[in-house]
């Protein structure tokens, strides 16, 4: 034959090896449905249950106990951490931790690029200006600092900002002095 009989030669189909024509590619998707209805026969053909960890049909369900100190139904992840934080008495640290990382969004970048958090005791917050203009900047807006920072963290959380300068080496004595 010359191959115009052959519908495989009019149509331009590729054939197979023994002239059949091939299968179009699967999708990710059709390939893993025959995966798992592949591996469903197999288990059935086992005897085991999918999904089980090759425990057999009929075989008893080990017994689960809890521990005492924990327990109860699953929570949300940002209700755990929540309550993690309050049991340990870490909300004000927390918060202020988020301050530390949010500077930017509390002062403005403007200030921030400028100042940084310290650190946090007893209600002052303690905060390191680069030069001693953005100190006596941030000096001038401290009320207004405060009273934002108690809006981020709560009512009388933060009673003081304390701002220090550059940090300068010792002022020597002598005869280099101006008097």
């Amino acid at each position: 034959m010359d191959g115009a009989g052959d519908p495989q030669a009019v149509d331009g189909g590729a054939a197979g090896p023994a002239g059949a024509p091939e299968a179009p590619a699967k999708s990710g998707i059709e390939l893993a449905r025959e995966a798992l209805a592949q591996a469903k026969a197999d288990a059935l053909k086992r005897g085991t249950l999918p999904g089980q960890g090759g425990r057999r049909k009929g075989a008893a369900k080990p017994v689960r106990t809890r521990d005492p100190g924990r327990g109860g139904d699953p929570k949300a992840f940002g209700a755990a951490i929540r309550e993690l934080l309050a049991t340990r008495g870490w909300e004000q640290r927390a918060a202020v931790g988020g301050v530390f990382g949010n500077w930017a969004g509390i002062v403005g970048p403007e200030l921030a690029e400028h100042t940084r958090p310290e650190r946090f005791e007893d209600g002052e917050l303690t905060v390191a200006a680069d030069s001693t203009t953005w100190a006596t900047q941030l000096r001038l807006l401290s009320s207004t600092l405060v009273r934002r920072l108690n809006e981020e963290l709560g009512h009388g959380t933060v009673r003081r900002v304390k701002v220090v300068g550059p940090a300068s080496g010792p002022r020597r004595t002598g005869g280099w002095r101006v008097r």
